[in-house]
């Protein structure tokens, strides 16, 4: 197992209208991963609005999940900003609050050209000088990190892995061997876009990086578990359980969903930061009743 390896869970950071983050109410989502035993937790992901958050409550986040994990599972965090300088900073911020590796999407407004994305890496994965997940996100950043990008970058100190979205034009597989054939052995491949990662894994991905393991972990490790042992039948059948979910997620975004997850769980009232509005109420119903067909979900079970 490496650090960009098995279940990699993302989990919201609740705040309030202001983007203060709610570090109880963080806590409590983050004792669910310790209790299901993820192998790492990524915090400040896409799921973790790392976007809407200033510098201050990012940190916050940051210590909270250090206090709070005290190094039972590896924390992840993700890096991205839209200037080079402010990334850096944000590397240093995650190194020295304990950190064990870092998340880096190229996010930007203007859009960005392959070398200068390769810059923008480079500069950030030295100032941090820790294990860096490139962040293969097209559909918030605009930008597609190419098979070759990737191997160029592969060859720099401390890039260790990508996190990758389903692809659009080939099977999983098919990407996998092109992939492998470029990069090297211990180079991390895994993915994200829940719906799709069962069979990810089943294909041989390194990661599940999840944003339902960070809502509900104990399906997500089920999953997990058995590919890792070599069953498709009990992991696929666990996939077509959460079918439902992943109906909502592609159809509202995984953002909206697990906030209404979170409220259904009793986690935390919070809201997706502004302007993302939360789900509208029948669509809110809907979470419900998906949670409801998931064995054990109703009674709370920190695991699940």
């Amino acid at each position: 197992m490496t650090l960009f390896s098995g279940l990699s869970a993302f989990p919201i950071t609740p705040a309030d209208a202001e983007g203060r983050v709610d570090a109880e109410a963080l806590g409590r989502v983050l004792d669910r991963l310790v209790a299901a035993g993820v192998d790492s937790v990524g915090l400040l992901g896409s799921t973790g609005g790392y976007m809407y958050l200033s510098r201050a409550e990012r940190r916050r986040a940051i210590d909270t999940a250090a206090g709070r994990l005290a190094g039972a599972i590896p924390v992840i965090v993700g890096v991205g900003a839209l200037r080079t300088d402010a990334a850096e900073a944000l590397a240093r911020d995650a190194r020295d609050a304990g950190a064990d590796g870092l998340l880096l999407a190229p996010a930007s407004y203007t859009p960005l050209t392959g070398e200068e994305v390769f810059a923008h890496v480079r500069t950030v994965a030295e100032a941090g000088g820790l294990p860096l997940c490139l962040y293969n996100n097209p559909s918030t950043t605009h930008f597609t990190f190419t098979p070759e990008l990737i191997e160029r970058l592969s060859r720099l100190d401390h890039v260790a892995g990508v996190k990758m979205p389903l692809p659009a034009d080939r099977t999983i597989a098919a990407e996998l061997d092109d992939l492998r054939r470029r990069l090297p052995r211990d180079f991390a491949i895994g993915y994200s876009g829940d719906w799709g990662c069962t069979e990810a894994l089943l294909a041989g991905a390194d990661a599940w990086f999840s944003v339902l393991g960070g809502i509900l972990p104990g399906p997500a490790m089920q999953i997990t578990e058995a590919t890792r042992r070599g069953d498709a039948e009990a992991a696929r059948t666990m996939d077509a359980r959460l079918a439902p979910l992943w109906d909502l997620f592609r159809a509202f975004g995984s953002l909206r969903v697990v906030y209404a997850m979170a409220h259904e769980l009793g986690l935390t009232d919070a809201l997706p930061p502004r302007p993302v509005l939360p789900l509208p109420r029948d669509e809110a119903a809907k979470v419900r009743g998906a949670l409801e067909e998931i064995e054990g979900v109703a009674g709370g079970s920190p695991t699940v």
